[in-house]
C-alpha cells in the first residue's frame, strides 16, 4: 500500500494584512512587509517591533504543494500562525479578524481541495462570538478550529471558556490546541527559551487545566489535539499524578479521577524531534492517539514531516499508517473512503 501523509499541524497566511490598526484605533497587531523579491517577509508589528522572518511558503499555497510533494504529504490542515489570534482585541475587532482569516483559508481549500484542510480562528475572549463563528467555520468547509493554550487571564478549564467547549463538542469540531504567548517569557529574554521551555510548559498547562477542571470528565466526546507531543505533559504524568493523590485537597477540587486515566482520551501530534521520545509517546497514550504534525513552515518544525515516524524501526507498517494518516482522519471525523484521492 502507497504510503499517505496528512499533517495535522502547518501554519499559513493571508498574502497581505490590513493594517488593522487603522481600522480600529488601537495598535499591537501584525502586519506582514514584503521584500522586493517576494520571496520572503518579515512579520512586524504596527509599532515597527520585529517579530519572525518568513518564506514565501507562509502564503503562497503553490510553493506550500511543491514541498507537499516533495516530502510525500498528501493533506496539509492548514491554521493560522498562534500569534495572530488576537485575543487580546476588543470582541468584535477579534471577529473581524477571524473572519479575515477564515475566509482566507477557506478560499485556499476552495482552489486546492484535495490538499488542503482547514482549522479556523475564533475570538475566544467572547466565547457567545466564538461559537457563531465556530458555526459558520463548519459552514465555509473548515474540519474545525486552532485555539491558544490560554485566553488572556483564562485557562482552558476556565467556566468562561465551558459553553465553546460544549458546542464543540455538540458539532463535532476538531480542536487543535497550540501554545502561545508563553508564561514566564519575561523571564527568558534569551536563548529563544520562551520557544524551547515555555510552549511545552504551556501545552502541559492546558492538558492539566483541562483534566483538573473536568472539562474532560463533562464533555467526553469532545475531540481535542495537542501540539508538539502534548509538551511537557506525557514527561511529568508521573508528578502530576502523583500531586494528585497525595494533596487532593489542592489538586482534586473539581475532579477526583486520575489524571492517567485520560491518557488516550486526547490526541498530540509526533511533534518530539526523538525517536525514542515519539516511541515513549505511542506507548503512553496510543498509535490511535498520535497524528502527524510538523509545524511546517517554520524551523522548530520537522523539516522532512513523517521521517521520523518512517524511521522508527520498532513500529510495524500498521502502527506507521496509524500515525501518518489514519489517526488524523479519526480526529477530523473523514471516513477514510472519502480520501480525495
Amino acid at each position: 500500500m502507497a504510503v499517505i501523509k496528512i499533517d495535522i499541524h502547518t501554519h499559513i497566511l493571508p498574502p497581505q494584512i490590513p493594517r488593522f490598526k487603522d481600522r480600529f484605533g488601537y495598535g499591537g497587531f501584525i502586519e506582514l512587509h514584503h521584500s522586493p523579491s517576494c520571496c520572503s517577509a518579515q512579520m512586524v508589528r504596527d509599532d515597527g517591533q520585529f517579530f519572525r522572518q518568513v518564506q514565501s511558503n507562509c502564503w503562497n499555497p503553490i510553493d506550500r504543494l511543491q514541498d507537499c510533494d516533495k516530502y510525500q504529504v498528501h493533506i496539509q490542515v492548514l491554521s493560522t500562525v498562534p500569534v495572530m489570534f488576537s485575543y487580546w482585541t476588543k470582541p468584535q475587532d477579534g471577529l473581524y479578524i477571524a473572519q479575515f482569516l477564515n475566509d482566507h483559508l477557506a478560499s485556499v481549500i476552495e482552489e486546492h481541495p484535495s490538499r488542503f484542510w482547514g482549522l479556523g480562528t475564533l475570538p475566544l475572549q467572547a466565547p457567545q462570538l466564538a461559537i457563531k463563528e465556530l458555526e459558520r467555520c463548519l459552514e465555509i468547509g473548515l474540519k474545525g478550529v486552532q485555539i491558544g493554550s490560554h485566553v488572556n487571564g483564562w485557562n482552558l478549564g476556565h467556566p468562561e471558556l465551558f459553553p465553546f467547549f460544549e458546542a464543540a463538542e455538540s458539532l463535532g469540531a476538531a480542536i487543535f490546541v497550540h501554545p502561545w504567548d508563553m508564561m514566564g517569557k519575561e523571564r527568558m529574554p534569551e536563548y529563544w527559551l520562551p520557544w524551547l521551555v515555555g510552549m511545552p510548559a504551556e501545552t502541559s498547562l492546558a492538558i492539566c487545566s483541562m483534566i483538573f477542571s473536568g472539562l474532560f470528565e463533562k464533555l467526553p466526546r469532545l475531540k481535542v489535539a495537542f501540539a508538539h507531543g502534548g509538551g511537557a505533559f506525557p514527561w511529568t504524568i508521573g508528578r502530576i499524578s502523583h500531586g494528585h493523590r497525595v494533596r487532593p485537597d489542592l489538586c482534586a477540587i473539581h475532579n477526583k479521577k486520575p489524571p492517567e486515566s485520560y491518557l488516550g482520551h486526547f490526541y498530540v501530534d509526533s511533534l518530539v524531534h526523538d525517536m525514542k521520545a515519539l516511541q515513549y509517546l505511542v506507548d503512553l497514550v496510543g498509535s490511535h492517539r498520535v497524528a502527524l504534525g510538523s509545524d511546517y513552515p517554520f524551523p522548530l518544525g520537522e523539516a522532512h514531516p513523517g521521517k521520523l515516524i518512517e524511521d522508527c524501526p520498532h513500529f510495524s507498517e500498521k502502527t506507521k499508517q496509524q500515525l501518518l494518516y489514519k489517526t488524523a482522519l479519526d480526529w477530523l471525523s473523514v471516513p477514510e473512503n472519502e480520501l480525495p484521492f
